[in-house]
């Protein structure tokens, strides 16, 4: 006789189950109520348990350990990339340190908790966040500069995460950093891509190319791998139904969901929460049997299809391949996270019908919508519940974010793809259709409306069908709020018209956007944190905790010393750019010049073509300026970033006329002193944090009615630049704070939108009657001054036909507020003034605002301080 083992076993990893929570436990107690010490001797343990490293001495021993232990190197052979990656695990020793108190804090404690569900979150570098929340950064300076390095050289090693790509992630990341500054126990789950979006790179031709961002290449000394912590997630298969409204899922593919962990450190605080981020992973990873056979590619094919799942945020969805992806990673990463939830909370020995008192889920956007049915599925299959009880907590325990307005950008997905790849959850989208009284309950109240019911039904018909997430996460979710006052209201006018007239106003509300002011203001920008630290006599941690008590400023718009320091401020961080961009580009900028920045992600109704349109409009004027003209010109550097998704070709025309525009007038020598044009590749946080301190405009220039909200607008504005914009999102919002004096708006209103659209539709007009300027503009890039003018046709044939968002409509307007802000630039005492007002009245941005108001108006939940 001999041990046996079941073949199809082979390779698979071995059942376990969890020995601790791995999120604070609960030690035993004797009879007396006294604590037990799990094991060993109690002494001996806590002689070993290390405090907080928070004198250089200390510092440099941990620092140093982690050269010799961790990296394996020596003083001799420690280069800059070594001396950081020795001193951010040295920091995560300190984080890790107030995460087991916080965690170990919150089961005590037993509070509700929120998780925050987003498929972005763009985090930027951890290095001097960490530091600055910690309160040692000053200490860490002193200790690394005693070791022969220089801080700031060592913070430039960090990557960015490759975990985001725009406004989405970053809200997300501010959230996170706010949730823990104000003490709210707050989760964070997302996906670790192990590409990230791309790196951004510029062709000879001016095109973008997408290049792998190796992100993890070095490792990452902020995460903390939990191989321990995994959970199976099954794909295809077929969903046999049993009695009731139960099923039985089985068959198809499983792959491994493994958490990493990244510490989230609250400011002022030892609250410390958690990013768990996880990582597809193969059930069976290699296939010994294949690769015995000679079967190479089999032996390897289960791996690689686990580990697709994860590799890049955002895979191209213009193939099938692609779309099934994507998919894939939504269901993947909202069935992983919610077995994680479950599973921390059933260590509450509660019963699920108390589920939503201990648990809140924000959705954030439609991308975790899945986590309805799987909610459901867990409940009715695994769990035994009835349908009613089980939705009963579905809808009291998720809360939906939506992010937009625009009926396209609303999420779709084909019935034939769901039902191939999800077959239970497809069913279950059908039984919430019909079963959760939803169908019938509408039908009910507005009896014979088919309209009405075909708008509201989870399922669109077409060929194929599609289901709509965001009808599912507004049936599914407890309550619906946008992110900027003029967004909700949108949202409640159109889209969502139809469910707020069912359920009523009180399910929809508003919480608008914000920006975390420890990064946005002390971090990205230290000269002028120092200013108003030494200005107001103030702590920093008073007003980076409460951005209002910036409104002490305007007391000083009027004295000329303050005056001076402010501009100086703002010289200096001008001149750090231009550094960077020396160094980056190769090439000089003119430091006394405005500075004109747009930040975004490419797209069409953000409307980058109207800036470049107005580039070049500038450019053809200068050109026939006399001598004498061109000295009352107000020199301008304008400089564009942003990333185009790889499959929008009008967005990468875009960046293609930027960069083609720039190489003619950056060399033309009756216009380079007066106006030059840089796109700066690869954004980033980081760059963000160079870019936004030195700007002295900033454009927001979406078409009214199309951007929620937006937060860059915020930053730019809290670091003293002013605001040119179009009346749409929180640019509203933004000029009822700083008085629209200060802002300088341009362009037809929202309600205006649609008649313009359907005039262009109907009533078409030519450009060169409709609007000469800019039809001259066309002319001059179709004709090939930038280069080949055929390959501007469709990114050009955009405005001559149809032109959906408006640039015909608001160009003359947006040219007369060009020409207002040069005027006003000219009175350099002014502009101080009105740079300072805006960066004092920025108190209602704060993310630390924002998240209480979630705390408050959805989850719940209230603060748990650790002492």
């Amino acid at each position: 006789m001999t041990s046996v083992i079941d073949p199809k076993t082979i390779g698979k990893p071995p059942k376990r189950r969890h020995v601790r929570t791995l999120t604070g436990y609960l030690p035993e107690v004797d009879e007396t109520g006294k604590e037990k010490w799990p094991r060993g001797e109690e002494k001996v343990w806590k002689a070993g348990t290390r405090g907080l490293d928070r004198d250089v001495d200390t510092i440099t021993k941990s620092v140093v350990n982690h050269v010799h232990t961790s990296l394996a190197r020596q003083a001799y052979n420690l280069d800059d990339l070594g001396a950081y990656q020795a001193s951010a695990l040295s920091v995560r020793d300190n984080l890790i340190i107030n995460w087991n108190a916080t965690q170990l804090h919150y089961t005590r404690k037993s509070p509700k908790r929120a998780y925050y569900l987003s498929l972005e979150f763009l985090m930027g570098r951890t290095f001097d966040n960490a530091l600055l929340n910690l309160g040692l950064k000053e200490q860490y300076n002193e200790g690394i500069n005693q070791l022969g390095f220089n801080l700031e050289d060592l913070l430039e090693k960090e990557r960015d995460a490759g975990l985001g790509n725009g406004g989405l992630g970053r809200l997300a990341a501010c959230y996170l950093d706010s949730s823990a500054s104000q003490e709210l126990p707050v989760w964070g789950y997302g996906l670790r891509y192990r590409y990230g979006i791309f790196q951004q790179l510029i062709a000879p031709d001016g095109s973008q190319l997408e290049a792998p961002d190796p992100w993890l290449e070095h490792d990452n000394p902020w995460e903390l791998p939990r191989p321990d912590v995994s959970y199976e997630v099954r794909f295809y298969g077929h969903a046999e139904r049993l009695d009731g409204m139960k099923a039985l899922w089985s068959g198809g593919q499983e792959v491994l969901a493994v958490a990493y962990d990244t510490m989230i450190p609250g400011y002022d605080t030892k609250n410390t929460n958690n990013l768990r981020l996880w990582e597809s992973k193969p059930k069976r990873g290699f296939d010994l049997n294949s690769f015995n056979a000679g079967d190479y590619e089999r032996a390897i094919e289960s791996s690689n299809s686990a580990a697709a799942i994860t590799s890049v945020l955002y895979p191209n969805d213009h193939t099938s391949f692609g779309k099934e992806l994507r998919l894939k990673q939504q269901y993947f990463w909202t069935a992983a996270s919610l077995a994680d939830i479950i599973r921390r909370y059933k260590n509450l020995d509660k019963p699920l019908s108390e589920f939503p008192e201990f648990v809140s889920i924000q959705l954030n956007d439609t991308h975790p919508t899945l986590a309805v049915p799987e909610l459901m599925r867990i409940l009715l299959d695994e769990e035994d519940l009835p349908w009613d009880s089980a939705w009963n907590i579905v809808t009291n325990t998720f809360f939906f974010t939506n992010h937009t307005v625009l009926p396209e950008a609303l999420e779709k997905w084909p019935v034939p793809l769901m039902q191939h790849l999800l077959p239970r959850h497809m069913q279950i989208i059908f039984d919430i259709n019909l079963y959760a009284l939803f169908i019938q309950a509408v039908e009910k109240k507005f009896p014979g409306d088919r309209e009405r019911l075909a708008r509201m039904s989870l399922i669109e018909e077409g060929f194929p069908q599609n289901v709509r997430m965001a009808n599912l996460a507004v049936i599914g979710s407890r309550k619906v709020n946008g992110v900027a006052e003029l967004h909700s209201e949108l949202l409640q006018a159109t889209i969502m018209k139809d469910f707020v007239e069912f359920y009523g106003p009180s399910k929809f509300f508003n919480v608008t956007n914000g920006i975390t002011p420890r990064r946005w203001l002390d971090q990205c920008n230290p000269g002028l944190s120092n200013l108003i630290h030494q200005t107001l006599q103030l702590p920093k941690g008073v007003f980076l905790k409460d951005l209002t008590k910036l409104e002490g400023l305007l007391k000083y718009v009027d004295n000329s010393s303050f005056q001076k320091k402010w501009a100086a401020v703002k010289q200096s961080n001008k001149e750090r750019l231009a550094a960077y961009i020396q160094t980056t580009l190769g090439y000089q900028i003119n430091t006394q010049a405005m500075f004109d920045v747009q930040v975004k992600r490419l797209h069409e109704y953000k409307r980058q073509t109207l800036n470049i349109f107005g580039v070049v409009h500038r450019y053809l004027t200068i050109k026939e300026m006399t001598p004498e003209q061109r000295k009352k010109v107000n020199p301008k550097v304008v400089l564009f970033a942003g990333k185009a998704a790889p499959g929008y070709y009008i967005a990468k025309l875009t960046i293609r006329l930027i960069v083609n525009v720039a190489r003619i007038i950056n060399e033309d020598p009756d216009t380079k002193d007066l106006l030059s044009l840089f796109f700066l590749p690869d954004y980033s946080v980081s760059l963000a944090e160079v870019l936004i301190p030195a700007s002295d405009i900033s454009q927001h220039i979406s078409t009214a009615g199309t951007e929620a909200s937006g937060t860059s607008n915020m930053k730019f504005c809290l670091n003293g630049g002013l605001l040119l914009g179009t009346v749409d999102g929180a640019n509203i919002e933004i000029a009822e704070e700083v008085g629209e004096s200060n802002v300088f708006f341009f362009g037809h209103l929202t309600p205006a939108v649609e008649d313009l659209r359907y005039q262009h539709l109907y009533h078409p007009v030519p450009l060169e009657q409709k609007c000469p300027p800019l039809a001259r503009v066309v002319n001059e890039i179709a004709s090939g001054r930038f280069g080949d003018g055929g390959v501007y046709e469709p990114l050009l044939n955009t405005v001559r036909n149809n032109d959906y968002y408006l640039l015909t409509e608001d160009f003359d307007s947006y040219i007369a507020a060009l020409a207002l802000v040069d005027e006003a630039y000219q009175d350099r005492v002014e502009w101080i003034k009105k740079s300072i007002s805006t960066t004092a009245k920025m108190g209602k941005f704060s993310s630390d605002r924002a998240i209480l108001d979630y705390a408050q108006e959805c989850w719940n939940i209230e603060a748990v301080k650790l002492e």
